[in-house]
């Protein structure tokens, strides 16, 4: 697995959203992205982080970004997740991890002591020509927008 670096061409993908609709990178061509990997629908950390982006989904927009939410929850978890807080982005059901594994966000954690393999929480921030321009790794989940901007 390549750890990805700001400057690197961001990894084209192709996966379901929570609606079953099919997304491709390549339809956000010529426009900005927001892409944020967590690890689980609907647990405190991603749910405070989703909702933050959330509140300030349309500071996103008039600068001219969007924004994936991205998971290995199936479409039903998913489309949950974002009917019970109406998260205005999509979600994506990464349920194979390609696109978690080709972003390099599939790996080793730790929590109270014990060790497991799971999603980094991360995010990429990738401009018009689908070059990443920034990548969040140590990300605070309460006040993600002010440490996209």
């Amino acid at each position: 697995m390549k750890l990805l670096k700001i400057g690197d061409n961001a990894p084209d993908f192709e996966c379901i959203d929570n609606s079953g609709d099919i997304i491709k990178l390549t339809d956000y061509k010529g426009k900005k992205l927001i892409i944020f990997f967590y690890p689980k629908a609907n647990t405190p950390g991603c749910t405070a982080q989703a909702c933050n982006l959330s509140d300030n989904y349309e500071k996103f927009i008039s600068s001219g970004y969007d924004v994936l939410g991205v998971s290995s929850d199936d479409q039903n978890k998913q489309n949950n997740f974002k009917k019970k807080f109406n998260f205005p982005y999509k979600l994506l059901c990464d349920v194979e991890k390609k696109i978690i594994n080709s972003y390099g966000v599939w790996g080793l954690k730790k929590f109270m002591g014990r060790e497991y393999m799971g999603i980094l929480r991360t995010t990429f921030i990738i401009d018009e020509k689908g070059i990443i321009i920034n990548i969040i790794d140590k990300v605070k989940t309460k006040d993600h927008t002010n440490q996209i901007f």
